[in-house]
């Protein structure tokens, strides 16, 4: 018996949530799986022996399994967080649960039953990306959202939301808040899993290329390079070659 189903046996619930479920749903591979839980985050560290609790405005559990780690979340902390009131299990998942989630969609692994409170089923029917809550709302709240939607577009080839778009590129100063080993990992998640090209492009295009990569911004401006420029250069050219070797499932290493 898995030891997330040891969690249902015991009385909590668990759902994966977040891009694992929308990957599924696209029949592609997840780069990993997020986790969402009605057991306090003490009980999960009873259920996992190797597990730790870090974060400080939003705990969460990485339980270490099989080689990589698992981002497990509580309701009751999700909760707390936002509104001050506890969850009780044994009920329906709240709809509030996760709002950097861009779909904010939930999957009970056991009954099969996806949970969609935002129509995130019809975004990517439409291949959209979109914000749960108010875009700009969203990235004053949290600014690694910006940076998120980016990611989330790239990889799955979706375009952005007219108003999501309109506060990436309003906004897109402040992800210089973010700290820099927070900033290397989002750029790695970026370039490393097979849309480096796509990502790229994005990041210039919204004016995000300056901040994150001056160097290769820089690169762009020296040869004419457009914001919405559909041609390719050197540099693109490099990454469409590199995507085509990588996966989700298979990155290459960071150093390079």
């Amino acid at each position: 018996m898995s030891r997330n189903c040891f969690l249902l046996v015991v009385g909590y619930d668990v759902y994966l949530v977040g891009g694992c479920v929308r990957d599924l749903i696209l029949k592609q591979t997840p780069k990993d799986f997020d986790i969402i839980t009605s057991a306090e985050l003490k009980e999960v560290m009873k259920v996992f022996s190797w597990c730790e609790i870090v974060g400080e405005r939003f705990p969460i559990c990485h339980v270490h399994m099989d080689g990589t780690i698992i981002e497990v979340s509580s309701f009751n902390t999700a909760t707390r967080c936002k509104k001050g009131v506890e969850f009780s299990h044994h009920t329906k998942p709240p709809n509030d649960c996760d709002e950097k989630d861009l779909l904010r969609l939930m999957l009970d692994p056991y009954a099969r039953v996806v949970y969609d409170y935002m129509g995130g089923i019809e975004d990517i029917r439409k291949a959209k990306v979109r914000t749960i809550i108010p875009a700009d709302i969203s990235f004053r709240e949290d600014c690694a959202r910006i940076l998120r939607a980016i990611r989330v577009t790239a990889r799955l080839g979706f375009s952005i939301s007219k108003e999501t778009a309109h506060f990436v590129k309003h906004l897109s100063s402040s992800v210089v808040r973010l700290n820099k080993g927070r900033l290397l990992m989002e750029i790695d998640n970026m370039l490393a899993y097979g849309s480096g090209e796509a990502s790229l492009r994005l990041l210039w295009k919204f004016g995000l290329l300056d901040i994150l990569l001056p160097f290769q911004a820089a690169y762009f401006t020296h040869h004419g390079f457009r914001r919405r420029d559909k041609r390719t250069n050197m540099l693109l050219s490099l990454f469409s070659n590199l995507d085509k070797l990588l996966a989700p499932n298979r990155p290459c290493h960071s150093s390079l």
